[in-house]
């Protein structure tokens, strides 16, 4: 229609039946925080720190486990997220009740990353764009995961062993686990976390176009949806008029 109307300048013609694509309405599911804190309980290492990653910093399932060492910044607060969704960078503050134990698993990955070498590994896989420039970044501690596979995969093509990132799948297998045994009634999976920063956030009267950076949200119609969510301290909630 945009085609036809905008650049051809002529009458929409021709499309009768077709059905016009029609915009969402979905609200997302959010947890409370005790909710959150009961299916974290429930996880072992390290889906307990991947889940308070994305709780913590409002990331998608593959961001929080493509992160890597020098995506970290413990002196200035920040994580940066190098090619999130659409190819987009952007960064989030640290949670700094996560700094002990993020600093656990960086010694975990540094131990690993010792045995991966003294074993002559390939590296880790990397971006095209970087693996073309430097060729030896692979095998250098900075690009190494936070989040490690817990075996090397094996290249026949190129006869050699590369260390990959923990699997998306066996995060979201832990916490529809975690969730089945708290027994929640609400539908949990990775992306909930996401959503739970975002209303939690709001919750606690932060600006939503801030929001919508953290998220890096194309739209701020997308961010506006968690206004459904939660109740937001700053606006008067909704009432029954028989209530008032």
């Amino acid at each position: 229609m945009f085609l036809f109307t905008k650049v051809l300048k002529r009458e929409y013609e021709g499309f009768e039946g077709v059905q016009r694509a029609k915009t969402s309405n979905f609200i997302p599911t959010v947890l409370s925080r005790e909710e959150i804190d009961a299916v974290i309980r429930k996880l072992k290492h390290p889906f307990s720190l991947i889940v308070k990653m994305q709780f913590g910093c409002g990331l998608r399932l593959a961001e929080s486990v493509n992160i890597r060492l020098n995506c970290l910044d413990f002196e200035n607060g920040i994580l940066t997220i190098h090619d999130g969704k659409g190819k987009k960078d952007r960064t989030v503050p640290l949670p700094k009740c996560l700094e002990f134990e993020l600093k656990q698993q960086i010694e975990r990955a540094k131990n690993l990353h010792r045995e991966d070498v003294a074993a002559e590994f390939a590296g880790v896989f990397m971006p095209s764009a970087v693996s073309g420039t430097y060729k030896q970044a692979a095998k250098d501690l900075p690009w190494q995961w936070l989040f490690s596979a817990s075996t090397l995969t094996y290249l026949p093509e190129e006869n050699e062993y590369k260390r990959y990132h923990t699997h998306e799948k066996h995060v979201s297998n832990a916490i529809r686990t975690a969730a089945r045994e708290i027994e929640m009634m609400k539908r949990v999976t990775a992306h909930t976390f996401r959503h739970s920063f975002a209303s939690h956030l709001l919750q606690n009267n932060f600006d939503i176009r801030t929001i919508q950076q953290l998220m890096r949200h194309g739209s701020i119609k997308t961010t506006m949806r968690y206004l459904h969510t939660v109740p937001v301290a700053s606006i008067k909630e909704p009432m029954s008029p028989l209530d008032l």
